[in-house]
């Protein structure tokens, strides 16, 4: 009997139609009607796998042996800078359009919803309102966000409260995922940097912050996940607790980091790319809190085609190299997304 395949960060996108017409209008988002870029602005990116639509997502999935998927909202829409009414249209087509992902095939996937946290109010009213009217029940959230003083934020932020409030009340998964760094970090955007390098210091940020805080025992309905691995925030694990215990005068009112390392309601996905890093997130957090991520179809996904990569390939090595065993690796791809989702079955 072949074992359930989950795959826990994926995306998807609309046809150019179903993007609004304010959308294109107003520069926010759109696709070309050939359906070879997406664009924002001045920003453009191209479209580099059919995967990346609706029914050829199906038929990628059943290609390689993928039984069901979570799909993420997608990035370029956080509304991160946006006016409150741009943001408040632009989140709301999203999430419904997320929604009628779910809704038509729900055997093959769950959908997330998004929310800007500047704009509290309208926030936590589309929280109620995807949780109640379209059945959804992952909330992503960017690493940060810009505030009313033009400052990046870590979402773990005391002024997001509430947001993890009501997703605690409603027993929410949550997604936390970088973007915009170019935004935040003054550097030349050469080399793919800031996907390759900065976007694994914004995780690493929000982790520290979200375990300083406390969230994970302050809200313990809540299970939150880190994009990409939180690599860094692995790797960077004893440099935060020298510093928590040498400055303490820095971490007044904080927590100690130790109190969350590996708790039940934090999990990383397998979206880091060697197999060795795989290993160091095992022994940081345990096999149990890591779920199968492929972030398909972008090329820095898990995607045939770029180099010698397929959908699964950490994986793959890492039960080949005694790194996982094979029932770790089943449990990955199944129980501990499920864990995560809070769903006890597909």
């Amino acid at each position: 009997m072949s074992k359930l395949k989950i795959n826990g960060h994926g995306h998807i996108l609309p046809e150019p139609s179903e993007i609004p017409k304010f959308m294109k209008d107003k520069k926010l988002f759109w696709i070309d009607d050939d359906k070879k870029f997406m664009r924002q602005g001045e920003w453009s990116r191209p479209i580099t796998d059919a995967s990346f639509f609706f029914n050829e997502k199906l038929i990628w999935m059943e290609k390689y042996n993928i039984d069901h998927a979570v799909m993420l909202n997608l990035s370029q829409v956080y509304c991160n800078g946006w006016l409150r009414d741009d943001a408040r249209d632009a989140i709301r087509w999203q999430n419904d359009f997320n929604a009628s992902v779910q809704e038509r095939r729900p055997d093959k996937f769950t959908s997330g919803f998004v929310v800007q946290p500047l704009y509290l109010e309208d926030a936590l009213k589309e929280i109620d309102r995807c949780v109640k009217e379209l059945n959804l029940r992952l909330l992503c959230l960017p690493s940060h966000f810009l505030n009313t003083d033009e400052e990046w934020i870590s979402v773990a932020d005391e002024s997001v409260e509430p947001i993890f409030e009501l997703a605690n009340q409603y027993g929410l998964a949550i997604e936390i995922h970088p973007y915009d760094g170019q935004k935040m970090v003054k550097l030349k955007d050469e080399y793919w940097r800031f996907h390759l390098v900065w976007m694994m210091a914004q995780t690493a940020d929000t982790l520290h912050f979200y375990t300083l805080k406390d969230f994970v025992h302050r809200f313990p309905n809540v299970r939150t996940c880190f994009a990409h691995g939180c690599m860094l925030g692995q790797a960077n694990y004893g440099r935060r607790l020298q510093g928590f215990d040498g400055r303490p005068d820095l971490f007044e009112g904080s927590h100690d980091p130790r109190l969350s390392l590996a708790h039940e309601n934090l999990f990383f996905d397998t979206l880091v790319h060697d197999s060795y890093t795989l290993q160091l997130l095992k022994t940081r957090v345990g096999a149990a809190q890591i779920i199968a991520g492929l972030d398909d179809p972008y090329p820095l996904g898990e995607m045939e085609g770029v180099a010698n990569s397929y959908p699964g390939r950490v994986i793959d090595y890492a039960v080949e190299i005694d790194i996982l065993s094979q029932n770790e690796a089943d449990h990955i791809w199944s129980n501990n997304v499920l864990r995560w989702l809070g769903k006890e079955k597909l």
